[in-house]
């Protein structure tokens, strides 16, 4: 069903060969192609972030995390580009948006707000062959050969992809969750989606922080600074009459 899914989340809440998510695109003319999403994980091994197969290929276009390598690969038709060196930290969200431009094979991916260098895949075929779209497991073959070892678990969310490259001030925006145009392949304010065995849709954890600044208007009193003087109509209230 298409669900409006703003302020949710997939949660993926035990490793098995079975749970996850079809997407169901809404057009499959891929000339090029850029994929977004959020995800938050305590793994410490190979898992798949976004899968996408063909009948030609299974690995027709992949995000997938390589434990052992300590890199997320970007794979386009069976070939792939590996992304080291990142600040993959567990239990926190990572924005992640991948490119591919099928005119030149160039590829880039940018991680939570940052664009890391622009690589080339020698292959430069649309995708356009019958595309099954997965997350939460890695396929094996088109629209299965799950494996456990290879299954996402944890929280996912804003899964957008597009049928062009977006500029990377879209790609901020995104990351920054400001407004953005959203996807018009995969787009999670309106997603077309099959979940299968143990996937949950749960809202979306926003933390409150108190070091926060309070609301101007809310009633609430601010911390006192040593050595500042608290704002008139904040002084006790004899304290007041004096000074005036």
């Amino acid at each position: 069903p298409v669900m409006y899914l703003s302020g949710k989340m997939f949660v993926f809440p035990q490793e098995t060969n079975t749970a996850h998510v079809k997407l169901i695109p809404a057009n499959v003319n891929l000339q090029s192609l850029t994929v977004c999403h959020r995800s938050f994980t305590d793994l410490k091994r190979d898992h798949s972030l976004f899968s996408l197969s063909s009948t030609n290929d299974h690995n027709h276009f992949l995000v997938f995390m390589n434990w052992a390598k300590q890199e997320i690969q970007s794979h386009v038709h069976n070939l792939f580009v590996g992304y080291g060196g990142l600040d993959y930290a567990p239990n926190k969200w990572h924005s992640i948006c991948t490119t591919w431009n099928s005119s030149s094979g160039l590829v880039q991916m940018w991680f939570n707000g940052q664009p890391l260098v622009i690589k080339y895949i020698a292959f430069t075929l649309p995708l356009t062959t019958n595309p099954i779209i997965i997350v939460g497991q890695e396929q094996d073959s088109h629209g299965g050969g799950f494996d456990a070892k290879q299954s996402f678990v944890g929280m996912m969310c804003d899964v957008h992809m597009w049928n062009y490259v977006i500029s990377p001030c879209e790609i901020q925006k995104y990351m920054k969750e400001k407004n953005f145009t959203p996807g018009n392949v995969l787009n999670w304010a309106a997603l077309n989606h099959q979940k299968t065995e143990k996937v949950l849709t749960e809202n979306k954890q926003i933390g409150c922080h108190a070091d926060d600044a309070p609301t101007p208007g809310s009633g609430e009193n601010p911390t006192p600074v040593r050595g500042v003087a608290p704002p008139l109509s904040q002084m006790p209230f004899n304290l007041y009459f004096l000074t005036t």
